[in-house]
């Protein structure tokens, strides 16, 4: 049998298991694990499988440092109780469930830079105020996700642009639309950028409660009228240190200019890891010569944010080894080879955001599969008369959407865990909306096939 239709199977399998059993960490380990078998054979996959969980380690260690130290840093704002302070005055502000959400899209917007900056900083700053209006941390998880990649891939001054823009513009049809940069060719694809702009309206209607709550968010927003509870028993694992209200004091600042340095030094230095390590020594200088916390207290809580990062980051990590192992069982190769035949016409478009979108949700590796098939659409775009410009939309459309909707991508576990809560809790509640988002981009696409 075909090892790439196998490795596809398995993913499916993956996909399916951790829905049923609501175990994601197990079943990617047991689904790499089957596809290790079937990749090396029964004498050494173990071997080789360690050696590709050794070497994905090693290959993200900036990601691990960056999340870890992340976690780090929450914990000390949590300590200083300056998130209390914050939370008080933002609560003044957002006074109602539906000023609340508005005011965590805005925040979305507004911090575009990077999508793990957006995720993380914003559930820290807010998360308080969602319990304190009795709002599911479902909806916050969404509210992160839905405007992390979709945000950044919009605003031509992110690391997703960046990233797109560099590598559109090696492609001979790109670079015969005659724009001077890569950046420029960029921006004027972005009005064709259907799903990121589809996510962003359908989340902006649900923030002020023009949408409605629909499948398992339906059922969260129940679950927080009938007992109270913001998140579900699955999640209290996450909240053991959680703050009931705003009952304690808190000096807002301790709280505003950590992040504050933080947010402009990733600007300036566009460096996220020098952000957060610039921020974690300005909450030092802040905390322990006021007696804030004290110098062992700093150091312990420093590990101890990073130590509770570490089950979204190994979840990460056994993503990754899924990835590596299905790429050498040429799943990739395999989709590609079932789709092309069908990328014809008007067609085109549709077609290519489908495969770009399906690769994407499969295999969690977003700029990755983007570089694959670039290399692939666009030539064969080229030779039946498609605009560049179309397939360049698709291609990132696809990649947001894998952001958005994929269980276990970087974005998915890290705005849940922002959040407080399980992974597979919050994909399922958003499935919905990422769906119809999903749904009205084949549309455009399709529309947009048959006009340009």
């Amino acid at each position: 049998m075909n090892t790439g239709l196998i490795a596809l199977i398995i993913v499916l399998a993956i996909i399916v298991t951790s829905v049923l059993t609501k175990r994601c960490t197990e079943s990617l380990i047991i689904g790499s694990m089957i596809a290790a078998f079937f990749l090396w054979g029964p004498k050494s996959f173990l071997a080789n499988w360690a050696s590709m969980l050794q070497r994905e380690v090693s290959e993200n260690v900036w990601i691990i440092l960056v999340c870890g130290l992340f976690g780090s840093l929450i914990v000390l704002l949590r300590a200083s109780k300056g998130s209390f302070g914050f939370s008080k005055v933002v609560t003044k502000i957002c006074n109602t469930q539906r000023k609340t959400m508005l005011m965590s899209f805005l925040m979305g917007i507004v911090i575009f830079v990077d999508d793990y900056l957006n995720v993380l900083s914003i559930g820290v700053c807010i998360k308080n105020v969602y319990d304190d209006r009795k709002l599911p941390r479902e909806s916050l998880a969404y509210l992160l996700d839905a405007t992390g990649a979709p945000v950044c891939v919009l605003l031509p001054f992110s690391t997703w642009a960046a990233f797109y823009a560099s590598l559109f513009f090696e492609e001979e049809s790109v670079q015969a639309l005659g724009y001077p940069t890569g950046m420029h060719t960029y921006i004027h694809a972005i009005p064709f950028f259907f799903y990121p702009m589809f996510c962003l309206l359908i989340v902006f209607l649900f923030a002020v409660g023009a949408m409605p709550k629909l499948g398992a968010m339906k059922k969260a927003f129940q679950r927080v009228e009938t007992t109270g509870k913001v998140y579900s028993d699955a999640s209290r694992k996450y909240n053991h240190e959680e703050s009931k209200g705003f009952e304690e004091d808190g000096n807002i600042w301790d709280f505003v200019i950590p992040m504050v340095v933080l947010v402009a030094v990733s600007i300036l230095a566009k460096n996220l890891l020098m952000a957060v390590i610039v921020s974690l020594c300005v909450c030092f200088i802040l905390y322990v010569p006021r007696k804030v916390v004290t110098l062992d207290d700093f150091l312990n809580r420093v590990i101890k944010g990073f130590a509770e990062m570490l089950p979204v980051l190994f979840l990460l990590i056994v993503s990754f080894v899924l990835v590596g192992i299905c790429d050498k069982m040429n799943m990739t190769a395999f989709v590609l080879d079932v789709f092309t035949p069908l990328l014809k016409g008007a067609f085109f478009p549709m077609t290519a955001f489908i495969l770009v979108s399906s690769l994407c949700f499969a295999t969690g590796s977003l700029w990755g599969m983007s570089a694959i098939v670039a290399p692939i659409l666009f030539p064969v775009g080229a030779a039946i008369g498609a605009n560049p410009l179309l397939i360049m939309a698709a291609i990132v459309s696809g990649g947001a959407f894998g952001s958005h909707a994929c269980f276990y991508t970087d974005a998915t576990l890290l705005s849940s865990q922002a959040s407080g809560i399980d992974n597979l809790e919050h994909a399922i509640s958003q499935l919905p909306y990422v769906s119809i988002g999903a749904a009205l981009t084949c549309i455009s696409f399709l529309i947009c096939g048959f006009m340009i």
